[in-house]
This record gives C-alpha cells, sequence and structure tokens, in this order.
C-alpha cells in the first residue's frame, strides 16, 4: 500500500495496526517512495515464565535464621 505522508499522519494508527498484520505501508512525499512502515521482527523462543529454569540453583541454607528474624519481629511488636 502507498500512501502520501500527509494522509498517513491522519491515519497513523491504523496504518501501525495494518504493519503489525504483516502489509508493508510505503510513505511517499509528492508521489514518490521515501520510507516503508513495517512489522518488526519478534524473536521467537522461549516463553518469559520459566526461562531462567536451571539457571540458578537456591543456597541449602537460604532459610537459616529464619527462627531468630521471626524473634526480633516478635520483640517489636512488644515494644
Amino acid at each position: 500500500m502507498q500512501i502520501a505522508i500527509a494522509e498517513a499522519k491522519a491515519q497513523f494508527a491504523e496504518l501501525i495496526r495494518r504493519a503489525e498484520a504483516g502489509e508493508a505501508i510505503e510513505l511517499t512525499r509528492y508521489g514518490r517512495p521515501v520510507a516503508r512502515i513495517v512489522a518488526a521482527e519478534r524473536p521467537v523462543g522461549q516463553p518469559l515464565i520459566g526461562a531462567m529454569k536451571g539457571g540458578f540453583v537456591l543456597p541449602e541454607d537460604m532459610f537459616a535464621g529464619d527462627d531468630e528474624i521471626a524473634a526480633m519481629f516478635d520483640q517489636s511488636r512488644d515494644d
């Protein structure tokens, strides 16, 4: 599709939607093509949820000291 820049300004959101759908939009100035709006390439790969699986290991003593911290909170409530 070709469209004049002046006309494209008024239809920008619709042109972006069409480009996302796979259509190439060619912008013209005085009837000559000057730019093109196309969809950005989206990386195909692993979804965000679970992406770090196996990337790190929790330390064995991660919860060590929880009783001590809980006791500190209990003491602060008494004040």
